[in-house]
């Protein structure tokens, strides 16, 4: 990660650095001189519904613009409707979206897509941040213009629903979605519409502040209360840019991403469709998942973190699914990113394929309990991991386990956070194990901060 890129894109408070206009007007500029040296003429901005999109938005176009480089803004849109966009407009050599993800409406962030609908490599992001922090604006003779894509989210949602020609049930699933108050908010309707879907909306009214307040993805009780109180088959929950999915089952029962990958990839392996019969996920899955995969014969491959670090895995290796547990699914047959409305249909395609319920095909993977907390740091903190209380407090928890579990420590890529994962069998002695690490840290940052 650089100085400004973290695993996925520039994050951050926005209004507050890095996220201000002139980091966006610079980091357009950027992207404009990108796309021209990569011989293509256009960018395509969407956005999420966060109150501080629309400033980041003109600061971003007037960037792009001053380069020569024509703007096409897309307006409220899922991250990957972006990224499909990218593949499909005439000299797009590059989309943004301003969006942070799951974030909270006060945070905002810039993630960049390049023509084809791929993310940057490291190598891309660190010639765009260089030019960010290091380079004087050249001034061009040739301003860009700027102009709207009226029919964006009908063409996202034409090529979702023309991939999946579902099958007609005899009787229509009820579907409860929550939107997050987010980019899923007005597409959520066009996609699961009463053609094929008895749906129902919860938090499809973003007010500039409300997204991801106490919904989507990240806060799911409301959903299953709604999906046992209206006896739904499955409950969907979208985060705030809708690259995720979450599902309830109709018990009520929270199914994250390893369960909706487990899931998929026995459906596409039954019907041969799992090419070379490998899942890519990354070292936060949960150990049911690798379980389950090595039962079915389905080879595993781990990455690091972030969903771009599943995608290289998987170009690497030649699979077709992969995914993070937070929900990122990326079906690398039909799409080029994680994609929660695409990762929806594709789990609804089993449900009416199979006509079993969710929680009878959920129970192909036996979930172990993961605690997960999180520990503030300051950026420029020592590497905490050498520091000998930390590392003894971990080896004294793996001891316990007894190879029954595992702990995994990471710094996070979009927040000045620690993340501190315990797994095991026993969820009371795992959430205490979390704990003691957690205070260990605590005990050696306590003057850092």
């Amino acid at each position: 990660m650089g100085i400004l890129f973290g695993t996925d894109g520039i994050r951050g408070l926005a209004n507050t650095y890095p996220i201000t206009c002139e980091v966006a007007l610079k980091t357009g500029q950027g992207i404009g001189f990108f796309t021209k040296e990569n011989g293509h003429a256009a960018v395509i901005i969407g956005k999420d519904t966060r109150i501080s999109g629309d400033m980041l938005e003109s600061a971003l176009a007037a960037g792009v613009a001053s380069t020569g480089v024509d703007v096409l803004l897309a307006g409220v849109i899922p991250t990957p409707g972006v990224a499909y966009l990218c593949s499909i407009v005439k000299n797009a050599g590059a989309g943004i979206v301003i969006s942070a993800s799951h974030n909270p409406y006060q945070d905002n962030g810039i993630k960049i897509f390049k023509a084809g609908g791929e993310k940057l490599s490291d190598e891309q992001e660190e010639k765009i941040e260089d030019y960010i922090l290091n380079s004087d604006n050249v001034p061009q003779r040739k301003i860009g213009k700027i102009a709207v894509i009226s029919d964006s989210l009908k063409k996202y949602s034409d090529f979702l629903l023309t991939k999946f020609p579902l099958r007609k049930p005899n009787k229509k699933l009820k579907l409860i979605i929550d939107c997050s108050n987010g980019a899923a908010s007005k597409i959520s309707h066009m996609v699961f519409n009463d053609t094929l879907f008895d749906a129902q909306f919860l938090f499809d009214y973003p007010d500039g502040k409300n997204i991801n307040k106490a919904c989507g993805s990240q806060h799911t009780n409301e959903l299953q209360r709604r999906v046992l109180l209206d006896k739904a088959d499955i409950g969907i929950a979208f985060d705030g840019d809708a690259d995720r999915l979450i599902a309830v089952d109709e018990k009520g029962n929270e199914i994250t991403g390893d369960g909706i990958l487990a899931i998929c990839a026995k459906f596409a392996n039954q019907r041969g469709k799992l090419n070379k019969n490998i899942v890519v996920s990354t070292i936060m899955s949960n150990i049911g998942l690798s379980k389950m995969l090595d039962n079915a014969g389905i080879q595993h491959i781990k990455s690091d973190v972030g969903d771009r670090k599943v995608l290289e895995q998987m170009k690497k290796s030649g699979a077709v699914i992969g995914g993070e547990n937070s929900g990122h699914i990326i079906f690398l047959d039909v799409h080029t990113t994680g994609d929660g409305m695409l990762s929806a249909l594709k789990l609804l395609e089993v449900m009416i394929e199979t006509k079993e319920s969710l929680s009878s095909l959920a129970d192909v993977m036996t979930v172990y309990p993961q605690v997960l907390k999180n520990v503030e740091v300051r950026k420029s903190c020592p590497d905490l991991m050498e520091n000998k209380l930390i590392v003894d407090t971990i080896k004294a928890v793996e001891h316990k386990l007894d190879g029954k579990g595992r702990v995994l420590i990471r710094y996070s890529g979009t927040q000045p956070l620690l993340r501190v994962m315990v797994e095991g069998p026993d969820q009371g002695l795992i959430n205490r194990y979390c704990i003691s690490i957690c205070d260990s840290i605590k005990a050696v940052i306590k003057d850092d901060l």
